[in-house]
């Protein structure tokens, strides 16, 4: 509705915004018509309707583009990940206190709690860093940053529940690894970091910040296997190694541009 109306006052950029109009109306009618696909098509249909949605833009876009504000794209990301980060506490805490209510290790849980606050008080100082509105300054830059959000959307969703797996683990309620319990929680904390150097950081930061961020990326996500035995507790080397990432951010500034 907002694309017609939108498409009165355009001139030029009219055929822009109805195109927008019909693409967003045939990917709702086919997602409707979803709902009544048999069951074993479900699941290609559901790809095959993800990229259509996606595809919109691109095709509306494809000759004339829309006037957009960096400033206000970037905060519009960057709120809903301060979001993300903080349910994802949320419900970390949430995990914590239920086990302490029966018959975890006392001391493990609340470390793996500090642990989870520092980490997720790291991903957000990592995350806010860089001034997100240098990142797009085409339409392609502004599509990749938009749908490469969708890793770092989903991996922020995820920390929390490896947080929860760990603390299952813990509390005797789950059979899985201490090894895999460790991946479900630093698999989402290296995407998170590998797609916030991708998309804001590495553009907008000099040598040293591009080698200690994805160097971070890579030894949180191996942390589960490295053999540091004086840090018992899970996610500690994840979160030092986190700190060590801020530390370096807090030493060196944006690339003025």
């Amino acid at each position: 509705m907002q694309w017609l109306r939108a498409s009165r006052t355009t001139g030029p950029l009219r055929r822009v915004a109805l195109t927008y109009a019909a693409g967003i109306v045939i990917t709702q009618v086919l997602w409707v018509g979803f709902l009544f696909l048999p069951k074993s098509v479900t699941i290609p249909a559901f790809v095959v309707l993800v990229i259509a949605e996606l595809a919109v833009p691109v095709v509306a876009e494809r000759r004339d583009t829309t006037p957009w504000h960096p400033e206000h794209i970037s905060e519009r990301y960057g709120l809903f990940t301060l979001i993300l980060l903080g349910e994802s506490l949320l419900a970390s805490a949430g995990a914590v206190i239920d086990a302490l209510e029966g018959s975890g290790s006392v001391v493990s849980l609340i470390s793996i709690a500090a642990f989870a606050l520092v980490s997720t008080a790291a991903v957000w100082w990592i995350y806010f860093w860089p001034p997100h509105d240098r990142a797009f300054t085409s339409l392609a830059s502004s599509l990749r940053y938009g749908y490469g959000h969708f890793v770092v959307f989903a991996s922020a969703g995820a920390f929390s529940a490896g947080v929860g797996v760990e603390v299952d683990r813990i509390s005797g309620e789950s059979e899985i690894g201490a090894i895999s319990a460790s991946f479900v929680v630093t698999i989402p904390i290296a995407l998170v970091l590998l797609g916030v150097w991708l998309l804001a950081i590495r553009r907008n930061a000099d040598r040293v910040v591009n080698t200690a961020v994805p160097l971070g990326a890579v030894l949180v996500l191996l942390d589960p296997i490295l053999p540091i035995p004086i840090l018992p507790i899970p996610i500690a080397l994840t979160t030092i190694i986190l700190a060590g990432v801020v530390a370096v951010l807090v030493v060196r500034q944006p690339v003025e541009r």
